[in-house]
C-alpha cells in the first residue's frame, strides 16, 4: 500500500511538473508574443518617414513661399533666433544658396509635438530635389527625390505641321526638336506633306507620379511621301549615334538647321526683290523667321573668324569650319558673350540671339554658307555623313535593328481630329 502512495506521489510530482512547465512555456509565449508585438509596433513606427526624416514625434506644416519671402520671414513664426537663421545662411551656400529660395515653391517646416520651435526646414528647389536645414544641428544636406522612368510609345499622322500634331499629342517642344535634328538631312520639314506619318520612343522621368522630364529619343520612324525613314540607335565607338535600316548614319558634320525647329522665309535665290533696298539682287542666304532673343547656334566645329556689327548685316558671327567650308549668321540681336576672333566653338553652341539689326525688315536670322570660298544654296548642299556601321558591328547592329523594328512596328497611330471626324 505504501509502495502504492509513493508511486502516485512520483506520478504527480512528474504530472505537476510537467503542468509547471506546460504553464511556464505558455507564459513564455506570451512574454515572447508581446515583445514581438512592441518590436512590430517600434517598427512600423519608424517606418513613418517624410524626407527620409522620422516624424513620429514632430508636426508637419507645408506651405509655398509667398512673394517676397525670404527663409528669415518663413522661419520667424517658428521661433527660430536670427543667430542661426544667419549662421544657416552662412553655412549653406555651398549646398544652396538660400538668397535663391523663390517664390511659389514648396517648403515644409517640421517642429516637436511639444513645441512650435522649428527642428527642421526642408525647401525644394524642383521637383526632383529637396534640401534639408537641420535647425538644431545647424546642418545642410541635399537629396534627390526617387524616381521611375516610363517608357513613352506615340504615333501620329501629319495634318498641319510637324510641330502642331506633335504637341497636341504631347510631345515636347525639346523632343520635336531632336526628332528635326535627327531627320533634317533626310526629309525637307518645311515640305512636309498631309498624311507623312512619325512615331517616336522616349521616357518620362516622373516623381511623386508628376512628369519632370524625358529621356532622349530612343528609336524614331518617319514616312514621307511614302518613304519610310527607321532610327535605329547603335553605340559604335563609344558614341551612340543614330543609323537608317540598312546602317548608314543619320549625323553628319554639320546641323541641318542653325535655329531649333522653326520656319523658313525665303530661300537662295540668284534674282530676290530687296524688301529694304526696292531693287532685284542675289539673295545669297537662307532666311529663318524667329522671335527676336531665339537662340541661334553654330551648325559645327570651328573657329569664329569675325564678331562685330556692319550697318547692312547688323550684329553677326562667321565660323571657318575646315579648309572647306565656313558660315556667317547675320543680324542678329545680340552676340553671345566671347565670340571674337580665334574662339573655338562646338556644334550646337549659342552663338548669339536673332534680331533685326542691319538691313532686315523683322527679325530672323539670315544664314550664309561657303564652300571652298563660293557662296552656295545651304539648302542643296550634299553633306557627307558619319561612318556607317562598321562589319564587326553588323550582327550586333541587326539584332538591335530588329528589336527596335518590332518595337516600332506595334505603336499605333493616333490620327489627326478632322481625319476621325472625316471618317465617321
Amino acid at each position: 500500500m505504501q509502495k502504492k502512495w509513493m508511486s502516485a506521489g512520483l506520478i504527480a510530482l512528474v504530472l505537476g511538473g510537467g503542468l509547471f512547465y506546460f504553464w511556464d512555456q505558455i507564459d513564455f509565449n506570451r512574454q515572447e508574443e508581446k515583445v514581438l508585438v512592441e518590436d512590430f509596433k517600434e517598427e512600423m513606427k519608424e517606418d513613418l518617414l517624410l524626407y527620409g526624416i522620422n516624424i513620429n514625434e514632430l508636426d508637419v506644416v507645408e506651405g509655398v513661399v509667398g512673394k517676397n519671402q525670404t527663409l528669415s520671414t518663413i522661419l520667424a513664426p517658428f521661433n527660430v533666433s536670427y543667430q542661426i537663421i544667419d549662421e544657416i545662411a552662412r553655412k549653406s551656400k555651398d549646398i544652396f544658396d538660400v538668397r535663391k529660395i523663390a517664390f511659389n515653391k514648396k517648403f515644409t517646416v517640421l517642429t516637436g509635438r511639444d513645441s512650435s520651435e522649428a527642428q527642421f526646414f526642408i525647401y525644394e528647389p524642383n521637383p526632383s530635389e529637396y534640401v534639408v536645414f537641420k535647425l538644431d544641428e545647424v546642418s545642410i544636406y541635399k537629396e534627390e527625390k526617387p524616381v521611375e522612368y516610363r517608357d513613352v510609345e506615340i504615333g501620329g499622322e501629319i495634318s498641319s505641321s510637324l510641330y502642331v500634331n506633335m504637341t497636341q499629342l504631347g510631345i515636347t517642344p525639346d523632343l520635336i526638336d531632336q526628332f528635326a535634328d535627327m531627320y533634317g538631312w533626310v526629309v525637307d520639314f518645311q515640305r512636309l506633306q498631309k498624311g507623312d506619318k512619325f512615331k517616336v520612343v522616349y521616357k518620362e522621368k516622373v516623381v511623386d507620379d508628376h512628369v519632370v522630364g524625358i529621356t532622349d529619343i530612343e528609336a524614331a520612324y518617319f514616312e514621307h511621301m511614302g518613304e519610310p525613314y527607321h532610327a535605329i540607335p547603335f553605340e559604335q565607338n563609344g558614341e551612340l549615334s543614330f543609323f537608317d535600316q540598312d546602317g548608314n548614319s543619320f549625323k553628319k558634320a554639320f546641323l541641318r538647321d542653325p535655329l531649333k525647329y522653326t520656319r523658313i522665309s525665303s530661300r537662295y535665290n540668284l534674282n530676290r526683290y530687296h524688301p529694304v533696298q526696292k531693287r532685284y539682287k542675289p539673295h545669297l542666304g537662307t532666311d529663318y523667321a524667329a522671335p527676336t532673343g531665339t537662340e541661334i547656334r553654330s551648325v559645327g566645329e570651328g573657329t569664329v573668324v569675325d564678331a562685330r556689327f556692319t550697318s547692312a548685316n547688323g550684329n553677326y558671327v562667321k565660323i571657318k569650319h575646315n579648309g572647306t567650308y565656313t558660315t556667317q549668321y547675320l543680324h542678329m540681336s545680340k552676340i553671345a558673350s566671347g565670340m571674337k576672333p580665334g574662339t573655338r566653338v562646338k556644334q550646337g553652341q549659342v552663338i548669339g540671339y536673332v534680331g533685326s539689326t542691319g538691313l532686315a525688315t523683322g527679325p530672323h536670322l539670315c544664314f550664309r554658307f561657303w564652300k571652298n570660298g563660293k557662296q552656295e544654296d545651304w539648302l542643296k548642299e550634299k553633306i557627307p555623313p558619319s561612318d556607317p556601321i562598321l562589319p564587326a558591328n553588323r550582327i550586333a547592329f541587326d539584332q538591335v535593328k530588329m528589336d527596335k523594328l518590332r518595337l516600332l512596328a506595334n505603336i499605333p497611330l493616333t490620327l489627326p481630329a478632322e481625319k476621325l471626324v472625316a471618317e465617321k
